[in-house]
């Protein structure tokens, strides 16, 4: 156990780091308690902001909380304590999805542009430009999916445009499907104290192509101008897949995410998530091109405006407030 002591500010810094990572629709799915007597974070599911229609099986609620488990280990490195996750450690309650536990002075961190990069990143849906992505930034990309047990395979055009064609079909039943638009159209709302959700202006333009299928959100109003734009014309994606298609690899799929799309921040390299085939079983299933691989996540990468952020919950909101009863001195452990 480290002799650094952690004190309130430093968890908070810790949840915000967490935080920061993103979900689907800005849901925040996830909660975070502090076990003072083990040194161990806590994330749970927050089951009630989970998508019924959108993602009856939690996948993505796996993969948003994944994301944010890598946020918090990475956190946890740069204040100086070694981080040891654990996922799924305890059967009998599903909805505690992970922990990390702050366990003795960590090594110096190899890479502290992550911890700069987590701040900073957030999906831009604008349009980018047609330059290409570095050859070995896509190779960098592709060993930050591998270090957490992921695979990040980039597709030539052909490829490409058979993922754009599934996604462009997963966006039309999706606009189709009346329980999944109205579910859509409840998480677009302007910021409130719960900063949950996307502002309308966050979710961006349509592309004026019609070549790639941003998700619109059951065509939720927007700012007029933001209604069509141009996009790329040769985008760039990445698919991310992992070998098995369990709870606990939907988690490390969201674990591989966040550092492929930190490293990717830190590069300069916008992102956003094409997630909408994922949320259809057959279309899903094709989207890895017949390969004995679980799809997770469709990337689209490149270089364009950053876009707003979307809100995030107060570090208050999403710590159990028995967390704040032993804090009087503001000490939590040391």
């Amino acid at each position: 156990m480290s002799t650094t002591a952690l004190d309130v500010p430093t968890l908070e810094r810790l949840v915000a780091a967490s935080v920061a990572a993103p979900s689907i629709h800005n849901t925040q799915p996830w909660r975070f308690r502090l076990d003072p007597d083990t040194a161990t974070l806590e994330i749970r599911a927050a089951a009630q902001r989970g998508l019924r229609h959108t993602d009856p099986s939690g996948r993505a609620l796996h993969v948003s909380v994944g994301c944010a488990l890598f946020n918090l280990r990475v956190a946890v490195a740069h204040h100086g304590w070694e981080p040891v996750p654990r996922r799924l450690p305890r059967p009998g309650r599903p909805d505690l999805l992970a922990t990390v536990q702050l366990a003795g002075t960590s090594r110096p961190s190899a890479t502290p542009r992550l911890y700069d990069a987590l701040w900073r990143r957030h999906s831009s849906r604008f349009p980018f430009s047609d330059l290409p992505v570095p050859a070995p930034v896509l190779t960098e990309l592709r060993e930050a999916a591998h270090a957490e047990g992921a695979a990040l395979d980039f597709p030539g055009l052909a490829e490409t445009d058979r993922l754009l064609w599934l996604t462009r079909d997963a966006e039309r039943r999706n606009t189709l499907d009346a329980d999944r638009s109205a579910e859509s159209r409840r998480w677009v709302r302007p910021p409130d104290g719960g900063s949950l959700g996307m502002p309308p202006e966050v979710v961006g333009p349509q592309d004026f192509r019609d070549r790639i299928p941003m998700r619109d959100f059951a065509a939720h109003p927007r700012p007029s101008e933001l209604l069509a734009r141009p996009f790329e014309k040769r985008p760039v994606l990445a698919v991310l897949s992992t070998l098995h298609d369990r709870r606990t690899d939907w988690l490390r799929a969201g674990e591989a995410l966040e550092r492929v799309l930190l490293v990717a921040t830190a590069h300069g390299v916008r992102t956003s998530l094409l997630h909408q085939a994922l949320e259809w079983p057959d279309l899903r299933g094709q989207l890895v091109g017949g390969r004995r691989r679980f799809a997770q996540m469709v990337l689209r990468l490149g270089y364009g405006p950053r876009g707003p952020a979307s809100p995030r919950r107060t570090v208050r909101q999403a710590l159990a407030q028995d967390v704040w009863s032993g804090a009087d001195d503001g000490v939590l452990m040391s």
